[in-house]
């Protein structure tokens, strides 16, 4: 099994997420006490969020890409980015690697996943960055062929809001559960969406457990990109002959 290689605390929360979720999958397929091995650049968030609000993409660039230089000098055969929003710096990430050693970019699980449901007007809830700059909605668009929906000004800010002073924060609100449910219904009305991409990888804290009563198909990102972490790490892996 390849060792993965994880560029995170972005914010811990789901990274957190992410190192359960691909340990548990691998138990499961794998079987016995098998887990991921996992190499693991966790940031100070405080320091990213600064660059994001800086508008200092650049610098944040180099931090990643030496982040995961890092993890491929200490043995990583892939890397994958956190979040949502650093995706905008994927490109220099992937270039930053070692030949042979890819970056597994969220925007191809998420949109391998809504294309396989027959969906292609989906709702992009994220950071005001995700939600507002292309990184992630042409990806979604130019590869995969979706068109990307995004919310009303004042309701990315609300999303934003309830990202960074909350979700980030550790805070799980009802009003704020009901709050993206009411944007996600206005969506799916007034410009015909089919399925909503929860891009942040945090959201999931907020709705990633709420069954049947959202207005629309969800696609978690982190779920998602967790599992094509797993898929590729384990690509040609024995399973474990040991069960206790």
């Amino acid at each position: 099994m390849k060792t993965i290689g994880l560029i995170g605390g972005l914010s811990w929360e789901s990274t957190a997420v992410y190192y359960k979720m691909i340990n548990e999958q691998v138990r499961e397929r794998r079987g016995g006490l098998c887990s991921a091995p996992i190499l693991l650049h966790s940031f100070d968030f405080a320091e990213i969020v600064r660059l994001q609000q800086d508008g200092a993409w650049n610098e944040a660039a180099q931090t990643l890409a030496r982040a995961g230089r890092q993890l491929c000098d200490g043995g990583a055969g892939c890397l994958a980015i956190c979040t949502n929003t650093m995706h905008k710096v994927a490109a220099e990430v992937a270039e930053a690697a070692p030949s042979g050693i890819p970056l597994l970019h969220i925007g191809d699980a998420v949109g391998a996943a809504v294309r396989a449901a027959g969906i292609e007007r989906v709702a992009l809830l994220g950071t005001r960055y995700t939600m507002e700059q292309p990184f992630l909605a042409d990806y979604l668009r130019d590869r995969y062929a979706l068109s990307v929906l995004i919310p009303s000004d004042g309701e990315r800010d609300a999303i934003h809001n309830i990202i960074f002073e909350e979700l980030c924060r550790g805070i799980v609100r009802a009003e704020s559960r009901q709050c993206l449910k009411e944007i996600a219904l206005r969506l799916r009305q007034e410009k015909k969406a089919e399925g909503v991409v929860l891009g942040c990888t945090e959201l999931m804290l907020l709705i990633g457990e709420d069954t049947g009563s959202f207005p629309l198909r969800r696609f978690d990102t982190t779920a998602l990109h967790a599992s094509a972490i797993v898929e590729f790490a384990l690509a040609s892996a024995p399973a474990e002959t040991v069960h206790r």
